[in-house]
């Protein structure tokens, strides 16, 4: 007898209620990231938070690399406590407010005000990236075997379909202001002319805060098992940290999943340093801000299929070989990246970084909770995310460090083909089913 055929809502994993609830989360903080990340505020930070200031490239990536320092710090204890506690959902929740809070508050940041907006935005850096963590630590606890890829790849298509809406709104508010009543013409204020920018950020505040609510109220909080030897009154940060320190114990016993975290290190900071310096980088060229909002809205909308897509490729030739023919991909990006001269060619250079930017992040971190115990999920995914944070920390320094030495963003375009690369050639090392076996094994 033929096996019944899978519903659509089935062949993208989001057929149960946790599972949309969890990937609409995707949806959720994807408004910071298009928005506050690869957009609006970097173009902000330098025409109006930092104007006038020849160093503003610089001062918008060491803040950046500062406040993920902080969350790479911090993550694995978290990480350990939550876990012991049985509080994932709560470290989200708090997370998930000291990003919404001052995210919104740079609505008041003006000409300037470059100070302000850094410390605004590294605390709102600071709350999605953690968010994030504990958000993929809920994953493996909803999801089982196929499910993993292709609901962490749903998760990602409605991520950029979601910055993809906010995306269009911005750039039609930026090109007809009037048509939102906003002010219009010649001879504004500083204040006037970024208050499109500015309407975006509070936009964006409330659409995170109000996306998030699902993943808060569906995703059932995991049920706490304490480990031999612990008892349920203990303090929960001296417990957390007893368990992170068995965890990095316990990955001689997962040497595929450390690998796996190592390569994913290494080529994690090509891809994040892509997704934050895009927008910059086409400001220093001195595209309109029109059209570099534009080209942020083709990767958004060309990424959603191409996500999507990469959870079928993973069905069909596996998660590791899925991921590699991503990194192909950003390599060709960077060597592109470093020759374009025109508008058009940009757009060209956005539509290939939609094309590769929904496999390599979304099925890294499918791959990874495949091969974690699922009780450990949390100190796990800390794990995991302190070497996603030191990937944003390294690839945003380096950057700028080449910046500084060069007095361009050309050659950091070229220094970053050195992490995918490397990256990709340990991720070939990863054997993902004596992993596996080592998860099944206990």
């Amino acid at each position: 007898m033929a096996a019944p055929r899978e519903s659509l809502l089935e062949r993208l994993a989001l057929h149960r209620p946790e599972l949309r609830a969890w990937a609409l989360y995707d949806w959720a903080n994807s408004a910071f990231w298009a928005i506050m990340i690869a957009s609006v505020f970097p173009i902000f930070f330098e025409q109006v938070a930092a104007a006038g200031d020849e160093t503003a490239v610089q001062r918008y990536t060491f803040a950046t690399t500062a406040s993920l320092l902080i969350v790479a710090l911090l993550s694995p204890a978290l990480g350990a406590i939550a876990d012991y506690a049985g509080t994932k959902k709560r470290f989200l929740a708090g997370f998930i407010a000291l990003g919404v809070v001052p995210t919104g508050a740079l609505f008041l940041v003006g000409r300037g005000d470059w100070v302000w907006a850094s410390v605004l935005f590294g605390a709102a850096n600071i709350g999605v990236a953690g968010s994030a963590m504990f958000a993929d630590a809920l994953l493996p606890t909803i999801a089982r075997g196929r499910e993993l890829d292709r609901v962490a790849t749903s998760g990602f298509a409605l991520g950029y379909l979601s910055g993809g809406l906010l995306l269009a709104l911005a750039g039609w508010m930026t090109a007809s202001p009037q048509t939102f009543g906003l002010p219009a013409g010649e001879g504004l204020s500083s204040a006037e002319a970024s208050l499109p920018a500015r309407l975006m950020f509070a936009i964006t505040a409330a659409w995170w805060a109000l996306f998030s609510l699902p993943v808060l109220l569906r995703v059932p909080e995991p049920p706490r098992r304490l480990q031999q030897g612990e008892t349920a009154g203990e303090n929960a940060i001296r417990a957390g940290l007893r368990r992170l320190a068995g965890t990095f114990g316990e990955l001689r016993r997962y040497r595929q999943a450390f690998l796996l975290l190592i390569a994913f290190l290494i080529y994690n900071d090509g891809v994040l340093t892509i997704i934050r310096m895009a927008s910059i980088y086409g400001a220093e060229l001195k595209f309109e801000t029109a059209d570099l909002i534009r080209a942020i809205l083709l990767v958004q909308f060309v990424a959603v299929p191409c996500s999507a897509a990469f959870g079928w490729l993973a069905g069909r030739i596996g998660t590791k070989p899925a991921i590699l023919v991503s990194l192909g991909l950003y390599l060709v990006v960077c060597v592109y990246a470093f020759f374009l001269t025109s508008i058009t060619e940009y757009y060209l250079l956005a539509a290939l970084v939609g094309v590769a930017q929904g496999g390599a992040q979304a099925l890294s971190r499918s791959l990874f909770a495949s091969m974690i115990p699922v009780d450990q999920s949390g100190e796990f995914f800390g794990l995991f995310g302190v070497l996603e944070k030191f990937a944003g920390v390294l690839g945003p320094a380096a950057f700028g460090l080449a910046h500084a030495w060069s007095g361009s963003s050309r050659p950091a375009m070229l220094v970053l083909i050195v992490f995918f690369v490397v990256g990709g050639l340990l991720l070939l090392r990863v054997d993902v089913e004596e992993g596996r076996r080592a998860v099944r094994a206990g």
